[in-house]
C-alpha cells in the first residue's frame, strides 16, 4: 500500500501532460457540421455566426506560465523514488495542494473564445444537456484524479439551445469565457463559458 501515493502523484502529472497530447487540435481544420438553416437558427447567433468572431483558444492558454507541476516532480526526482520512500507521501501531498489551488488566468475573463474539448454532462441520463464540463482529454473526470480546475471549463448553454449528445462527445464551444469557479461531484472547474453555440468537432482526434 506504500506504492499508492507515488503512483497517484505520477498519474496527476500524466493527466496534465495528456491535455497537450490529446486535446482536439484547432489547426486540424474544424467544420461547423450544420446546414445553413441550422446555422441561422443557432441560439444566440442571430443568424450571423462567424468563426472569426470567436478566436480559437488553446488549452495551454488557460494555465498561467508560472504554474509548473512538472518542476515539483523534477525537484523531488520522482522517477527515482522507491515505493517505500517517505518522500513519495510528501510529494503526493504537495501535488494535491497544487492541484486544488491551480490558478486561472484573470486576463481571459470576458473574452469571446472558441474552445474544443470533450463533453462531461453534469446531469446523468438527460435527453438534452443544459450544463456540462468541457475537458481537454478523453476520460477526464471519470478516472481519478480529475484534471486541475484550470483545465476544466463549466459550459452553460442558452435556454432552448441545450446540447443534445452524450459523454465524451467531441465538440467546439463558442461563447464568453468567465473566471467563475464551480465545484461539482465530477470535479472542479476554474472557468465558465456562457455558450452561444456548441457544434460537432470533426478534426483529427484519437480518444483512448
Amino acid at each position: 500500500m506504500r506504492r499508492l501515493p507515488r503512483l497517484a502523484a505520477l498519474s496527476m502529472l500524466a493527466l496534465l501532460a495528456a491535455c497537450a497530447e490529446e486535446a482536439p487540435d484547432p489547426k486540424n481544420g474544424p467544420t461547423a457540421g450544420l446546414s445553413p438553416a441550422e446555422l441561422a437558427a443557432a441560439p444566440g447567433t442571430d443568424g450571423n455566426y462567424s468563426e472569426s468572431d470567436w478566436p480559437e483558444l488553446d488549452w495551454e492558454e488557460l494555465i498561467p506560465p508560472d504554474w509548473r507541476p512538472d518542476k515539483l516532480m523534477a525537484d523531488f526526482k520522482a522517477d527515482d523514488l522507491s515505493d517505500d520512500d517517505p518522500r513519495a507521501g510528501e510529494l503526493m501531498a504537495k501535488l494535491q495542494a497544487l492541484w486544488k489551488e491551480a490558478p486561472v488566468v484573470p486576463g481571459l475573463d470576458g473574452k469571446r473564445i472558441r474552445l474544443p474539448g470533450f463533453v462531461v454532462p453534469l446531469e446523468a441520463d438527460a435527453e438534452s444537456v443544459a450544463e456540462f464540463l468541457l475537458v481537454p482529454y478523453y476520460g477526464a473526470c471519470i478516472h481519478v484524479p480529475p484534471p486541475p480546475p484550470n483545465q476544466t471549463v463549466h459550459v452553460v448553454t442558452p435556454k432552448g439551445g441545450e446540447y443534445r449528445g452524450g459523454l465524451f462527445d467531441t465538440v467546439w464551444v463558442s461563447g464568453t469565457l468567465k473566471v467563475d469557479p464551480l465545484e461539482s461531484e465530477l470535479g472542479a472547474a476554474g472557468y465558465r463559458i456562457d455558450a452561444v453555440r456548441v457544434e460537432p468537432y470533426e478534426g483529427e482526434v484519437a480518444p483512448q
